[in-house]
């Protein structure tokens, strides 16, 4: 089994958070405490939701990039191109910023779109149309 991350975010109402996450995102669920937490299959990558009680700003501090200042912090997955797209019509009642058409013409070209969860944590979904070149210095 290849390296995995797993990452753990508060979301509010636990129902509400796993139908976005299944639903708008596409994700599966996994392991669970009722009340209390969820698992999300999140491109092979363990999402825990936790409940929780606690308030959350409407948006996270912005840092400035070649796109625009976007919000961090945000995770996020990269994703075959057609996922993406498909993403982009199932969540665009979610979407903050983008989606952005970058390095066109160069090595990393790809697509990124920024989408708020129920609980306002942020994620930037990726595309990339060579996804070999991830690692590859923009000329």
């Amino acid at each position: 089994m290849s390296a995995r991350f797993h990452f753990a975010v508060e979301v509010g109402d636990l129902d509400v958070a796993e139908k976005f996450y299944t639903e708008v995102i596409g994700c599966e669920t996994g392991d669970r405490e009722p009340g209390n937490w969820v698992d999300i299959n999140f491109w092979d990558n363990e999402l825990t939701l936790h409940a929780s009680d606690t308030a959350k700003a409407d948006m996270p501090v912005l840092h400035p990039t070649d796109m625009k200042d976007v919000a961090v912090p945000h995770f996020g997955v990269h994703m075959p191109w057609d996922e993406f797209h498909a993403l982009l019509e199932r969540a665009k009642d979610h979407i903050i910023e983008g989606p952005y058409h970058r390095y066109v013409g160069r090595p990393r070209e790809q697509k990124t779109v920024f989408l708020k969860d129920t609980h306002c944590n942020i994620m930037e979904m990726k595309t990339m149309l060579n996804p070999e070149t991830l690692w590859t210095a923009q000329d």
